[in-house]
């Protein structure tokens, strides 16, 4: 596979204009695959093992349940690339903080598609009534680093060594944003 060339103008536009969708359970083989590329080549991901299609429509449907945004990049060949926003931690005190996750197809690489959800994910989980969003970026890709600092995201931390994939260990960088209001007010349906 050869690299493609870092997003110009001319793919940032065909992006934008790519139909970013909520996803649905239907979509969850085009979803499998795409994550499956990344676990098994690359360290965005410490997983060991791809996911199954079933356990990743049950993910799908559990977004949907939570109102929690999962959107994908449709393309004319199928799925292009997904994002999702998850809780950042089960306690109640982080219901208004999300965490993101961004993969796009491999051969949709550097043409924008990352950039348009990523975009498109802030603003659902924003809708959704986050108010923070944080990205753990696994390996410390600089590629992903790039990505969210355009997106208004600012290095909150990095670990040293925490995983350890395809032979060395890799550190995992945490950046964050806030979402609509950030910590200015406190949310309307505040619990705990």
């Amino acid at each position: 596979m050869t690299k493609a060339a870092p997003c110009g103008m001319a793919c940032r536009m065909v992006a934008a204009a790519l139909p970013i969708r909520p996803a649905t359970p239907a979509d969850s083989e085009g979803v499998a695959a795409i994550y499956a590329h990344h676990v098994r080549h690359g360290t965005a991901s410490y997983d060991s093992e791809p996911r199954s299609v079933e356990s990743t429509a049950q993910i799908i449907a559990d977004h949907v349940a939570m109102g929690w945004p999962f959107l994908v990049a449709q393309g004319d060949g199928g799925i292009l690339g997904y994002a999702y926003a998850t809780q950042f931690r089960p306690r109640d005190g982080y219901a208004w903080t999300c965490e993101d996750s961004v993969y796009v197809h491999p051969e949709a690489l550097g043409r924008g598609i990352g950039t348009a959800l990523l975009d498109a994910l802030v603003h659902a989980a924003t809708a959704s009534g986050f108010r923070q969003m944080v990205a753990v970026i696994g390996g410390a890709s600089p590629t992903s680093i790039a990505l969210h600092r355009r997106a208004g995201f600012a290095q909150a931390g990095r670990l040293k060594s925490t995983g350890r994939k395809h032979g060395r260990w890799l550190d995992t960088v945490y950046m964050q944003r806030a979402l609509g209001e950030g910590d200015g007010t406190p949310p309307a349906d505040e619990t705990a």
